[in-house]
């Protein structure tokens, strides 16, 4: 496991934006990376970045295993983040949550047969005025009916479709 020359040098471009002997602060973004490359970060690619950044595989798994933007099992193409603090809960998300438990037949933490959506549940996202909501990779899916979650799902089956 190695990245590539090209990614290796978008590596070495983060850990330049920070002082000498402080690589621990490109930790972020060169995870973004692994995770981007692999699509999860299993034990090999932690240890393989605490390497790269000269730090102590615990530092990774860390900040890893911290942040809820992270993958530490392989996902499916749609990762389903449902927002399950105070807020989203008023609003219905543990309803949301079950459903979509039941239509994509997974539990949280698991991913379809097909390999096509995961479902996770994540602390606040920040949004708590569009509850209840989920994330999906960079976007944020706001305002949840069984009707929202429906539609999402058939966009990205036919996304996926278009796509293969």
């Amino acid at each position: 496991m190695k990245f590539s020359e090209e990614k290796l040098s978008k590596v070495q471009e983060i850990v330049a934006r920070y002082p000498e002997g402080k690589q621990k602060s490109a930790l972020i973004p060169v995870l973004h990376l692994a995770q981007e490359e692999w699509g999860w970060l299993s034990p090999e690619t932690m240890d393989y970045v605490a390497e790269l950044l000269q730090l102590k595989p615990v530092e990774v798994y860390e900040v890893a295993t911290f942040y809820s933007m992270y993958h530490l099992k392989p996902v499916g193409k749609y990762v389903f983040e449902v927002c399950q603090t105070g807020p989203c809960m008023l609003r219905g998300s543990d309803e949301i949550i079950a459903y979509i438990k039941e239509k994509l037949n997974i539990g949280v933490g698991e991913t379809t047969a097909d390999g096509l959506f995961t479902l996770k549940t994540v602390e606040c996202l920040g949004a708590c005025g569009y509850a209840p909501m989920m994330q999906m990779g960079k976007y944020f899916k706001e305002h949840l009916t069984k009707e929202r979650i429906d539609q999402i799902v058939e966009e990205c089956r036919q996304n996926a479709a278009a796509n293969n």
